[in-house]
């Protein structure tokens, strides 16, 4: 007997390796500081925890339309139009259970076997796992480390497209790098797929995880952008709700409506129940998620100033997500380290810190030589967090 060849193709969120290594250690008596997942360890809002169990009670608890209830699409359509000075109906929302369903539908939807799809790398490993998985070519394209953190490398990206490319994923306030897009970087993206007739996913599973009172910047806001942009939209982690699994695929009405026929061939549809309760999240939408920002926003001053009083170490404070993204090579070379992973490893069973390495979002490109880690501070506190970098630092010294 045997499996489909394409299985051999299909990789993992490889974090969750990192976080079964750190529980086995864990059960060996050790602490663990874990900066590894992007998970969170700050409850869901109280509101919507109660409006959750209201409408269980009430009944909500049966098959609902594959594309989602019609009231949370059209809030949802007011809301993430008028946050992007942009105009959507219900026709053009599809509830997902979770953000990520989204990246594997879109894919599905615009790609045929051998055609290329731009993904970010380092970026959100199930971009490239989907690509390949469904039979198309991964185009990875990279960022370059600025003083400001880290800007797409434009002229590689432009180099990546042939007749073949069908499709640009973008994920500005990016998860590894906690990269934000400037203005200018995100009106030359838009360039580059009108000209070459690209479709969009923008992944805006960050959007609104910001420590800065400026606007947000969406690429589906450039003139000729709407029309060709699916935005991957995520409750996970704007209201701390990242196992409830609820989010929304965003787009052009036909496009949507060929996501919804996919819905219906896989999960059928979304939890009902929670679908009610996250209209009311949208309409109270100012107290809860301001509290649950300026929890990160307490964790990542703590940890960029600790890592910063590191001798190797030198990162900004990002403006976006709840990750960093350090270069370790100066730290690596300190301690004879020519390997990430044993690095990686030796630093979790020597100090209990545990993270992931650049390796775990997309292949590294072969001309890459230095050496980065991420440090996620959504799932560990700020005592923690202190104490933990601490050891790391004491270690590095030693």
């Amino acid at each position: 007997m045997k499996f489909n060849v394409q299985l051999d193709k299909l990789g993992t969120e490889t974090a969750f390796a990192v976080s079964a290594e750190a529980e086995a250690w864990s059960k060996k008596g050790h602490k663990i500081y874990p900066f590894h997942l992007g998970d969170m360890n700050i409850p869901t809002p109280e509101n919507i925890r109660q409006a959750t169990y209201k409408y269980m009670t009430e009944g909500h608890n049966g098959y609902c339309p594959a594309s989602g209830i019609p009231e949370l699409r059209e809030a949802l359509a007011m809301d993430v139009g008028a946050k992007r000075n942009v105009n959507y109906s219900a026709e053009n929302v599809v509830i997902q259970p979770g953000g990520k369903p989204t990246i594997w539908k879109f894919i599905a939807a615009v790609m045929n076997r051998g055609q290329g799809v731009l993904y970010p790398s380092p970026g959100y490993p199930i971009y490239e796992s989907q690509i390949e998985y469904q039979g198309g070519v991964a185009l990875p394209y990279r960022y370059v480390e600025t003083k400001n953190g880290f800007a797409i490398d434009l002229d590689q990206l432009r180099s990546s497209i042939s007749n073949d490319t069908v499709a640009l994923i973008y994920n500005n306030y990016q998860n590894p790098l906690s990269a934000a897009s400037s203005q200018e970087e995100i009106e030359t993206l838009a360039d580059i797929a009108i000209d070459h007739d690209l479709w969009v996913l923008s992944d805006d599973a960050y959007y609104e995880i910001r420590y800065t009172d400026d606007p947000p910047r969406s690429i589906v806001s450039i003139p000729g952008m709407q029309d060709r942009t699916v935005i991957l939209y995520s409750f996970s982690k704007k209201y701390a709700m990242t196992g409830w699994r609820i989010g929304a695929s965003i787009g052009p009405k036909e496009l949507a409506s060929h996501i919804a026929k996919l819905n219906v061939n896989d999960e059928s549809c979304t939890n009902h129940f929670i679908q009610w309760a996250m209209i009311e999240a949208l309409h109270d939408d100012i107290s809860e998620p301001k509290n649950i920002l300026d929890e990160l926003c307490m964790r990542r001053d703590t940890a960029v100033t600790t890592l910063n009083s590191i001798d190797g170490i030198s990162i900004p404070s990002p403006e976006s997500t709840f990750y960093l993204f350090p270069n370790i090579t100066a730290v690596m070379n300190k301690k004879g380290f020519k390997d990430i992973e044993q690095f990686r490893i030796a630093v979790l069973e020597q100090t209990g810190v545990s993270f992931c390495t650049r390796n775990h979002f997309g292949r590294p490109g072969e001309d890459e030589k230095e050496h980065f880690i991420r440090f996620a501070y959504s799932g560990i506190g700020v005592h923690d967090i202190r104490e933990g970098i601490e050891k790391f630092k004491s270690w590095i010294v030693a």
